[in-house]
């Protein structure tokens, strides 16, 4: 791996977890940062609205993200919050999303967002330029907040029926939002999360 520098004071985070399977295909490296506006409903991780919740985000912990990643049995990276898109922490996911990216070319990113694809590619959010970098670097999209109304436990890497699963990639070379193929729900009660 190459060398990397951290060239600002980022963010906090909440958590890691480095051997996930619920956030996206394969076993991954997941991390929760801190700060989030939205304030879903029974949102899972509401401890981690506030932007100070956690560890400061620096050169350590991307280092031990990225030995994290560094083994075969990883497919990728997933980022969740917390909001990885609110303003505040977009410096810092592009900073890991490039480290990522330069070390790892065959893994993929997952990121979850309660902002829309379209908020977010029309510059809605944040910087626009950055954020326009983010998703340049972006393999899958989960966009749209938690609606505790259209829970569905069926679902596969989502929490409510609203939340899309996007082929970024795809979309910004369609210039519209494409959806990552695939079925993304199970039957409920066989325990095989494979099964249609």
């Amino acid at each position: 791996m190459r060398p990397f520098y951290v060239r600002v004071k980022i963010m906090n985070y909440a958590t890691i977890k480095k051997f996930d399977i619920a956030n996206g295909t394969g076993v991954r490296v997941s991390v929760f940062v801190s700060g989030c506006r939205h304030h879903c409903k029974n949102c899972f991780n509401s401890e981690a609205w506030d932007f100070n919740y956690g560890k400061e985000f620096n050169f350590t912990v991307i280092k031990e993200l990225m030995d994290a990643l560094n083994h075969d049995y990883i497919e990728g990276l997933s980022i969740l919050g917390g909001e990885p898109f609110e303003p505040e922490n977009q410096p810092g996911i592009l900073e890991l999303i490039t480290e990522f990216k330069n070390n790892f070319k065959d893994k993929n990113i997952w990121c979850y967002t309660g902002f829309l694809y379209e908020d977010l590619i029309n510059g809605k959010v944040g910087d626009r330029e950055v954020v326009k970098d983010i998703l340049s670097k972006i393999d899958v999209l989960v966009d749209g907040k938690f609606v505790e109304e259209l829970k569905d436990a069926s679902l596969l890497f989502r929490g409510s029926s609203n939340q899309n699963i996007i082929d970024v990639q795809k979309s910004l070379k369609a210039g519209e939002k494409v959806l990552l193929e695939g079925n993304w729900s199970r039957k409920m009660g066989n325990n095989n999360i494979y099964e249609n």
